[in-house]
């Protein structure tokens, strides 16, 4: 596991209703509960959203509705883990949030044949004169990985 990266395991309550799921709570232990903003996106089925960071702020990412591949890349320099990738499938599967630190590269794919929602709990509002967003293309570059479905 990438230095800093944490998953929480998330419990779904289900009745006739329909469903609750408790996603980042103040008194969440080992996890920033710093916060920020809370914003929502979508992709499509097939669709990558790679690559970006930031310098000063945490994701928590949480997947409500289709599934998505969310890949992690450790590029800091002082880092244990530099170099290394983390692959985690969140979703109506495997309901989890990760956490992801400053400075750890980040990008999902929706991997399920609808629409994949993400719900993302930041540590900081975004700012739009100087956003604290970095990018990089999310195929060829410098990121050794392939957004490839892995058959076998």
């Amino acid at each position: 596991m990438i230095e800093g990266v944490k998953v929480k395991q998330l419990t779904v309550h289900c009745d006739e209703r329909g469903r609750l799921m408790e996603m980042l709570r103040a008194d969440d232990k080992d996890l920033d509960t710093r916060f920020g903003q809370v914003y929502m996106t979508t992709a499509y089925p097939g669709t990558v959203k790679a690559w970006h960071y930031h310098r000063i702020q945490t994701d928590h990412f949480v997947c409500p509705c289709g599934m998505i591949k969310l890949v992690l890349f450790d590029n800091r320099e002082d880092s244990p883990t530099k170099g290394e990738i983390n692959e985690f499938f969140l979703g109506v599967h495997n309901p989890i949030l990760v956490e992801i630190p400053p400075l750890v590269h980040h990008g999902f794919k929706c991997i399920s044949s609808e629409e994949a929602l993400v719900i993302n709990t930041v540590t900081e509002c975004y700012n739009h004169e100087n956003p604290d967003e970095y990018r990089v293309p999310p195929h060829g570059g410098d990121i050794p990985y392939d957004w490839a479905r892995k058959d076998g």
